[in-house]
């Protein structure tokens, strides 16, 4: 079993959670941290002392406070390990259960695992630290199709923010206006029809209500 695991939370409820998991399958160097800058600088001196941590085990979100970070998210904090060959195990301990950012995350960063928070979220945890340290890749029953070749598409955020307005019934220019208050970008009415047009074609859509109910199928929203 792993030896040295360090874990990013910003909620200390949830850090001592997931500590109870790791005590509970003999893990005893554990560290905890509520900032991903902090996780990341730890990681680096474990490798610098010849002491390196196994595995991260990270949420994705992070509020912020007064103090300033470099790294913001659990996925700004993946990313800047991914980028520097850092061999650790990661898992994702997240609320967030969208497919195309479970999918992005791994096929991008190459994470070992994905886990959703909820009532069932520890006992999953604990699987899937154990399948991890086996070589395995888990994912929680609620993101399992994340992985699934029909998820192979090009779409972004942007695509998912605009197809989740049109399901609340706004209107295109409402989008465009919405867009424009956020600071949304694109925001013109004429690059949302565009959009709008090149998905439904990507999904093979015969209108927007069909390509609200494809996406909402695929679990995409």
């Amino acid at each position: 079993m792993f030896s040295r695991v360090i874990v990013a939370d910003d909620l200390g409820s949830i850090n001592q959670g997931v500590k109870g998991v790791l005590t509970n399958l003999g893990i005893h160097t554990i560290e905890q941290v509520q900032y991903c800058d902090d996780a990341y600088l730890k990681i680096k001196k474990g490798i610098k002392d010849n002491q390196p941590y196994q595995l991260l085990i990270t949420d994705l979100s992070f509020k912020k406070d007064h103090r300033e970070q470099k790294l913001v998210s659990g996925e700004a904090l993946v990313e800047a390990l991914y980028k520097e060959s850092i061999d650790i195990n990661i898992i994702v301990f997240s609320i967030d259960d969208r497919l195309q950012k479970v999918r992005s995350l791994f096929l991008n960063f190459n994470i070992n695992a994905y886990v959703c928070k909820g009532r069932k979220g520890l006992d999953e945890l604990a699987i899937a630290i154990i399948d991890n340290y086996a070589k395995k890749q888990y994912l929680s029953p609620a993101v399992k199709n994340a992985l699934s070749e029909k998820l192979d598409l090009e779409i972004s955020d942007y695509d998912i923010r605009i197809i989740t307005e049109l399901s609340k019934g706004m209107s295109q220019d409402q989008i465009s206006i919405l867009f424009k208050e956020q600071n949304v970008s694109p925001s013109s009415l004429s690059s949302i029809e565009k959009r709008i047009n090149k998905l439904k074609d990507q999904f093979q859509a015969v209108n927007t209500t069909h390509l609200i109910t494809i996406v909402k199928d695929m679990g995409l929203i």
